[in-house]
């Protein structure tokens, strides 16, 4: 299980995602499959992942991440990606 940051262009709007299968998810959100907030602004940049053993585990945390103030989301961000390069590199 994987919990996920996306964002924009721009590094304006973050979302914070959890899938059991990243690659599918990251292709679902960058062909726009579901409506909803990613799609609406244009979140496709993958910024920051990180990978659980269990669903539990990876839901709990996603709901705490969820819980943090923004500063604190990029900051985490920053550890990891301090560029806020894209992860997962693809060709629209």
């Amino acid at each position: 299980m994987f919990i996920y940051f996306l964002t924009d262009k721009r590094n304006d709007k973050l979302y914070i995602g959890v899938t059991g299968n990243l690659e599918r998810r990251m292709r679902e959100h960058r062909e726009g499959v579901f409506d909803g907030y990613t799609k609406r602004y244009g979140l496709k940049k993958l910024v920051y992942v990180e990978e659980y053993g269990s669903t539990n585990d990876a839901i709990a945390r996603e709901k705490q991440l969820k819980g943090w103030r923004r500063e604190k989301k990029n900051a985490l961000v920053h550890t990891l990606n301090p560029a806020w390069e894209e992860l997962l590199p693809w060709k629209e």
